[in-house]
């Protein structure tokens, strides 16, 4: 047994870490390193600063390992699962980067800013072919049916991805947004690729199928409750500790779950939204005004059941305790978190 949560987590992220690198190293072109270079770069390695703020946390495919050995199964089987999702997650947020025209990622220059949105769209291609070259390779330790099965968690994973991408830059012209429109956007978006990452750790244990719901039941559930608790740090987020300003979703109108639930109880707060642009100088007294709706503990109130749900949803199928216990322990600060 490892000797502690931090050793398990430690030795996991190194794991993934080596076996990205191995993964996007299939990107050179005969000796020509300048597409593999724009993915290393993207993913932390090239380029300056070189630190993990630039690389990410790494969430989805530690999930997916300490879903496997929650499950009782044996993570390193499930590190080409791994791989393959955080390869298909950064594969969404270069696509994305130039659909949202953001020039910034993870406190550096987007890959589109700096090769252009051509070389930019090539690389978000490659990335999400070496996800799923990556995802072949479960069948040297699998067996053939599970890696199929993983194929296909995995490309509708993807499929919803691309259908959250759709639904959000469509809700950006629409005035007529609700909060069921939130949910169905925020379950693709987002809870579509952290409900695959759990599915795929407890079917790389040979887990049941019903087992296997389990753990993407409470992927999903966590996927949810992630994203409710990033909206809330939108508003009400303490901008030295998160990194980016509370600002930016009330200046941009960002239709997230909090202005949505405003929007719904209160006919002052939507006669001010609907007015035009908000500024700087009046942001104290719109977050007062959201406040005011209810709208900042019904989304903490939200998150917190989210995440209970979830892991009610790992009662009797947790077989290492451990493991689970780190698994429980991640999943409590992605909602408590403040970075």
């Amino acid at each position: 047994m490892l000797a502690s949560q931090e050793d398990i987590t430690r030795i996991y992220l190194t794991a993934v870490e080596t076996e990205l690198q191995k993964a996007v190293k299939q990107a050179n072109i005969s000796g020509d390193t300048k597409l593999h270079d724009m993915l290393a770069y993207h993913m932390g390695w090239l380029g300056k600063p070189i630190n993990s703020e630039a690389r990410g946390k790494r969430i989805r495919p530690l999930l997916v390992l300490l879903s496997c050995s929650t499950a009782g199964g044996d993570w390193m089987q499930a590190l080409p699962a791994a791989v393959a999702v955080e390869l298909v997650h950064n594969f969404s947020l270069l696509h994305d980067d130039i659909e949202d025209k953001s020039h910034l990622r993870r406190g550096r220059p987007t890959v589109w800013k700096k090769w252009g949105i051509p070389q930019a769209i090539n690389a978000g291609d490659a990335m999400f072919i070496l996800a799923h070259l990556q995802l072949l390779q479960l069948s040297e330790k699998l067996t053939h049916s599970v890696t199929l099965q993983a194929l296909e968690i995995l490309q509708r994973a993807c499929l919803q991805l691309t259908q959250g991408q759709y639904l959000d830059l469509s809700y950006e012209k629409r005035n007529d947004v609700t909060i069921d429109d939130y949910w169905t956007l925020i379950d693709s978006k987002t809870a579509a690729l952290i409900s695959a990452s759990t599915e795929l750790g407890a079917l790389s244990a040979f887990c049941d199928a019903q087992v296997c719901d389990a753990y993407r039941n409470f992927g999903r559930s966590l996927g949810l409750a992630f994203q409710v608790q990033d909206d809330f740090l939108g508003i009400w987020g303490n901008a030295a500790l998160t990194g980016k300003s509370n600002q930016s979703d009330l200046i941009t109108k960002k239709k997230t779950l909090p202005i949505l639930f405003g929007l719904s109880n209160s006919v002052i707060f939507t006669e001010r939204w609907n007015q035009g642009p908000i500024v700087a100088g009046e942001l104290d007294e719109i977050i007062n005004l959201l406040e005011t709706t209810g709208a900042k503990s019904f989304t903490q109130a939200k998150a917190n059941d989210l995440i209970s749900q979830a892991l009610r949803e790992l009662d009797g199928v947790h077989l290492n305790e451990t493991a689970y216990q780190v698994l429980k322990s991640l999943a409590l600060n992605l909602i408590h978190r403040q970075l």
